[in-house]
């Protein structure tokens, strides 16, 4: 049998065309989501394998994607450590017992196989549901942003207060990071056995950092967390373009970009490295022809080889259907002579 498409480029072969998913592909910007998120509220959808499998599997209905990323959350890891939090209307994620000091550091680590099971469910659901050529993709949160979020109680502009705990409180900052780093790493590792094909690190957030302290700090903990994954694996980083050797030096299979990186520039630093972008979201509010020609300047760029072609960030929540539909089309459509 034949490995999906996706899974090919990640490996950095040469793929008949570039396979496609859009970071954030199952959410806001979707009628038949707003619709069945009416019924429930956000962590009802995520923590309940049924709810959560339909929504996943809805912009493979729609638009035909490569790959389909299980509906969850980044901050779903914050469970087996002790920490609990809510989705507010108009404020985002709110940690209901945040980190108040350097000795609320150490919390109580729960069994992240069992008190995260519903994701074990919902991809065993999927491996079940999407054709074999199709690929399903696990994920998780990076070190990092999760702990910029329980740090600060919720989002924070610029992850100031994490950056000063950090500055305060160095040693707890790393236990607090390597806490989070353990727990991240048995959680894909837990996907992995339950029919993910390739998973994405999302440590958005860590490219706030000084190059030295994410050399220092962070670095390290994604290297092991890759380390532990026996899976072609995608790290994402934003704002990274300075510095895209730090991201390939995480041992990542693939290294996704965001959109203030040139694909042309990324492929010559980064070699025989695979890639995966990196269209800026807000292009997709043009009209489809447009979206059309940018995408395929960054599928040329990208080469034949190793490229899986994505956005540089997440779905808006107001994006047009018709945007999106133009962006997979082009990679669907797309044949290498």
């Amino acid at each position: 049998m034949t490995d999906p498409l996706l899974v090919r480029a990640a490996r950095g072969e040469r793929t008949e065309r570039p396979p496609v998913w859009l970071m954030r592909q199952a959410g806001r910007h979707l009628p038949e989501y707003r619709d069945l998120r009416e019924q429930y509220s956000f962590r009802e959808a995520i923590e309940t394998p049924e709810v959560a499998e339909e929504i996943t599997l809805q912009p493979y209905d729609r638009y035909g994607v490569d790959g389909v990323v299980m509906f969850s959350d980044i901050l779903t890891c914050l469970e087996p450590l002790g920490f609990d939090y809510h989705i507010e209307s108009g404020v985002g994620p709110v940690i209901e017992n945040p980190v108040e000091g350097p000795d609320d550091v150490a919390r109580r680590r729960g069994d992240v196989r069992e008190e995260l099971g519903f994701v074990a469910d919902l991809l065993d659901r999927l491996s079940g549901s999407v054709a074999d050529e199709d690929a399903v993709l696990g994920f998780a949160g990076g070190p990092f942003t999760l702990a910029s979020y329980v740090v600060a109680g919720g989002p924070d502009r610029g992850r100031k207060e994490v950056r000063k705990f950090r500055a305060r409180h160095p040693e707890a900052f790393l236990e607090l990071m390597e806490r989070f780093a353990g727990v991240v790493a048995e959680y894909l590792r837990m996907q992995a056995d339950h029919g993910a094909d390739a998973v994405q690190l999302f440590d958005t957030y860590a490219g706030v950092l000084p190059p030295a302290d994410y050399a220092e700090y962070v670095l390290p903990l994604h290297r092991e967390i890759v380390e532990s994954v026996d899976l072609p694996t995608v790290e994402f980083v934003r704002n990274m373009g300075g510095r895209l050797e730090s991201l390939e030096a995480t041992g990542a299979d693939v290294v996704a970009l965001d959109w203030t990186v040139d694909m042309a520039t990324a492929r010559a630093e980064l070699g025989g490295t695979p890639v995966q972008g990196n269209l800026d979201p807000s292009l997709l509010y043009a009209d489809p022809e447009t979206v059309r020609e940018r995408t395929a300047g960054i599928i040329e760029a990208a080469g034949p080889e190793g490229h899986i072609l994505n956005l540089g960030h997440g779905v808006n929540r107001d994006t047009p259907i018709e945007g999106v539909e133009a962006f997979v089309e082009t990679a669907k459509n797309w044949e290498w002579e």
